[in-house]
């Protein structure tokens, strides 16, 4: 049973949760999320699952470090009197979704690294996609998280955030890494381009996540792969644009040294 808990989502662009804990309630988060916190409120890391055994918990490590989470998680306990409050960041500019598990069915899927935290009870899970081809050409890779308990769980996704109630038998096709995260009885697989001139010099991609319903889906805008993407393309060119005048730049500084020097001989 995970412990009930109240929150606000603070920000627009570059948000955080701030989570208010009754006394003796607690937050888990991913290592190294938390951005304050207040008087009363102890913190404590472990690997989780410890309860049974060690292996438990060298079990549940391994599994959030599959889904890009770290092999640690935090604990934030609140033991002292009235409110306390923790407030927890995402690492790159987007958005913060609150997900109720209790009323999507006890579980979610989402991206790979998209947890930020959730109220002690959720667990954090690896769930392999259920087609070969969707966890291939899947975009986010072949593992998604789980997300599973009925509590209050929080993920961060980039950019904007986009919400469909899916009709049953109603698809959408999203880029790949676009899908953020989508409740269990939506059906999930991958679909090739009709048109491979278009995926190849449109700037999309080759493959496409294919979404049926009914059920819930959140895409997100600006995935970080694609704005990592950015950053790299940006960085290569100005470092060989730097490489390129420190080449020009020699060849000059020779050229005058040349033109420039002793000519007495």
């Amino acid at each position: 049973m995970a412990d009930e808990i109240d929150y606000q989502i603070i920000g627009d662009d570059l948000q955080i949760v701030e989570v208010e804990l009754d006394p003796g309630e607690a937050v888990q988060a991913e290592a190294g999320a938390m951005m304050y916190m207040g008087p009363g409120v102890q913190m404590q890391t472990s690997m989780g699952g410890e309860s049974k055994g060690l292996l438990g918990g060298l079990k549940k490590g391994l599994k959030r470090a599959l889904t890009g989470e770290s092999f640690f998680i935090t604990n934030f306990t609140h033991q002292g009197q009235g409110k306390g409050h923790v407030a927890f960041g995402a690492p790159f500019p987007g958005k913060v979704i609150p997900l109720d598990l209790a009323s999507m069915g006890g579980s979610m899927l989402c991206q790979k690294d998209a947890f930020l935290c959730a109220a002690r009870g959720v667990e954090v899970e690896v769930a392999f996609t259920r087609k070969l081809g969707a966890g291939l050409f899947g975009g986010e890779g072949f593992i998604l998280q789980r997300l599973r308990g009925n509590g209050m769980a929080f993920i961060h996704v980039g950019g904007t955030i986009v919400k469909k109630e899916l009709a049953p038998g109603e698809t959408y096709h999203v880029d790949t890494g676009c899908v953020a995260a989508f409740t269990e009885n939506v059906s999930y697989d991958i679909t090739w381009s009709r048109d491979f001139k278009n995926a190849l010099f449109g700037g999309e991609g080759v493959v496409l996540a294919t979404l049926t319903g009914p059920g819930t889906v959140y895409m997100q805008s600006l995935p970080f792969s694609r704005l990592a993407d950015r950053i790299f393309a940006a960085a290569s060119y100005q470092q060989n644009r730097g490489e390129r005048r420190g080449v020009a730049g020699a060849g000059d500084d020779l050229l005058g040294g040349l033109l420039g020097g002793d000519r007495s001989f």
